[in-house]
């Protein structure tokens, strides 16, 4: 049987470099449709580097196959609510951009929690709190009906308890679609809870697994060079 029926990207001996520096080297591993796959590793690890190959942003050696047909979504870091807030735009024209109409665009909104009327359509993103807006830009990428979803810490700038929620809606959103989810995070705390596989990327040593068997507190202190103290939390 052929294997590449069976998943929905594969990827082998994987090697980038950034400005004749190696970030990642001879990484392999592959992602099965439905999957949450949860990447961690310490700042410098490569995993932004890693979405941006896995998207052809940037060049690289190795093999990187998609499933034929598959449609990509991607949510980069530092997307902000004060880059909006600079810009004369509204709501409404952020999501023209994926030429949806204004029953369309609401429905989603209440799909990922925003319970909102079409006046809300018309407020800058910048004068959203940080919940809605991080549910604003999960709106965004989910509305096109996307295959897979890559995000890249998809929590960033909100409170702990902001965080849960935001993890919280992901899982929603899977259990319903099955989309696959490939999500760059610093919390080892959700990894359990949220995931099915979990790749480790560090400089000296990188793992892939289901996270029980390969998040073990001896492979954590070899990626992150100290030890490492989480908890194994079970959202059922």
């Amino acid at each position: 049987m052929n294997k590449m029926k069976d998943t929905i990207l594969e990827v082998k001996n994987l090697t980038v470099k950034l400005d004749g520096e190696k970030i990642i080297e001879k990484l392999s591993f592959s992602v099965n449709p439905g999957d949450i796959l949860t990447v961690i590793g310490p700042n410098g690890a490569g995993k932004t580097t890693l979405l941006r190959a896995l998207l052809g942003l940037i060049n690289y050696e190795g093999k990187i196959k998609w499933k034929k047909g598959i449609k990509v979504n991607y949510l980069p870091q530092g997307i902000s609510k004060e880059k909006f807030s600079r810009m004369p735009i509204s709501i409404k024209e952020f999501f023209r951009f994926k030429e949806k109409s204004d029953e369309k665009i609401l429905s989603m909104f209440k799909e990922v929690g925003l319970d909102v009327g079409k006046e809300f359509l018309e407020k800058n993103p910048g004068n959203l709190s940080s919940g809605q807006f991080q549910r604003l830009l999960i709106a965004w990428s989910l509305i096109d009906d996307p295959d897979v979803l890559l995000l890249d810490e998809p929590t960033s700038g909100i409170d702990v308890g902001g965080e849960k929620t935001i993890y919280s809606l992901l899982k929603k959103m899977w259990s319903k679609t099955k989309i696959t989810i490939i999500l760059v995070t610093h919390d080892l705390n959700v990894v359990y809870a949220y995931s099915n596989r979990c790749l480790c990327l560090s400089k000296v040593s990188s793992c892939y697994g289901p996270p029980r068997k390969i998040l073990t507190p001896k492979s954590l202190q070899k990626i992150y060079n100290m030890e490492i103290k989480f908890y194994k939390h079970d959202h059922r």
